[in-house]
């Protein structure tokens, strides 16, 4: 198997056609759902921004070069997409000053639309999810046959693949990582060095999860399953479990995962854990130079479901869509399964 995410089976039986995918900003809007209000008080500012063709961290330097302090004392939960309108949080590590007019920290392509303190600093990952609305232009398929996929996906949900974003320009990370594990490769900074782990690692998930959906198990609990919440990234180990666990997936309160791979055992067991063995055989040199690196055994959970989600046909024929994802899942790999997203003149800017 391929880096390339186009290889990985489909759940609902692929595309219905294509649209244009970001051909303008506004097409892709993100607001990230923190899951708690600030305090007011404390040394961190807290400023809630707007950005517009704007990457999360270009932004966290402009935050703090417009205050005047270093800027590994600005921080947030994590990557927005550049060629978006993304809202999210960065903290500024500000004690006994005070907080900012929101014009003092306003540029080009960045707005302020809230400030407050906090007693932390933001971390990266504490957010709860991102709420998205996106506009798919010019559909070549009925609007009547994507209302029909947008309910089959919200319903059943779609396998928790890792996005092509994960895999660098033409899916080269992983190849670079493996070249990275057999010592012909080493990264300029430790900033490239996760990225290309995360490659390696992101890459086995995705072989697990489309290695049960060609046996026909993605959906049905084998013996030695690890459950996991889809929302906060708690997983139930075979020995912690209660008993109840294949009920409670059926119902859609837990969900099957599968390895982040690292150094220890695998968490699953007996038959599960057989198989996850028998999917990864063909990946020694990814799991061997996962285990060098000191990462540990994790895991994810194999299905994706859009939360409060909504779908309209614009009166163009545009499509939009309205939902909530959790934080480290892909809005792509939600509408990969609808449509073929075309990018090909996707706004560039120099």
């Amino acid at each position: 198997m391929t880096s390339d995410t186009h290889d990985l089976p489909y759940l609902h039986g692929g595309p219905l056609g294509r649209a244009r995918f970001k051909m303008q900003p506004e097409d892709f809007v993100v607001e990230e759902l923190l899951g708690f209000e600030p305090s007011g008080v404390g040394e961190h500012c807290l400023v809630w921004a707007e950005k517009r063709n704007l990457d999360s961290n270009a932004a966290a330097a402009r935050l703090a070069d417009s205050v005047g302090i270093r800027r590994r004392l600005v921080s947030h939960c994590g990557l927005k997409d550049r060629h978006a309108v993304t809202r999210q949080w960065f903290s500024l590590h500000m004690p006994g000053q005070a907080s900012p007019e929101p014009a003092a920290l306003e540029s080009e392509g960045l707005k302020v639309l809230r400030i407050t303190r906090n007693t932390r600093k933001l971390r990266r990952g504490i957010h709860l999810g991102n709420r998205f609305t996106i506009r798919l232009r010019e559909p070549d398929f009925d609007a009547a046959l994507a209302a029909q996929r947008w309910q089959a996906i919200t319903e059943k949900g779609v396998p928790n693949y890792f996005g092509t974003q994960r895999f660098g320009n033409e899916g080269q990370n992983v190849a670079k990582a493996r070249a990275m594990f057999r010592g012909e490769f080493t990264p300029g900074d430790r900033l490239l060095r996760g990225i290309l782990l995360s490659a390696a690692r992101s890459h086995l998930f995705n072989a697990v999860v489309a290695g049960r959906m060609t046996r026909g198990s993605w959906d049905k609990p084998l013996a030695g399953e690890v459950f996991g919440f889809a929302d906060n990234g708690t997983i139930l180990l075979p020995e912690n479990q209660r008993g109840d666990e294949v009920e409670r997936f059926e119902k859609g309160i837990v969900e099957l995962t599968a390895p982040l791979w690292g150094s220890g055992e695998l968490q699953s067991v007996d038959e599960v854990r057989s198989l996850e063995q028998e999917l990864l055989a063909g990946f020694s040199d990814i799991t061997a130079g996962l285990e060098a690196f000191g990462l540990r055994q994790e895991r994810r959970v194999m299905r994706l479901r859009p939360l409060d989600s909504t779908f309209e046909v614009m009166d163009n024929g545009d499509l939009q869509f309205g939902f909530d994802l959790p934080k480290g899942t892909y809005a792509t790999t939600l509408l990969s399964e609808l449509a073929e997203l075309d990018e090909t003149d996707v706004l560039t800017i120099h």
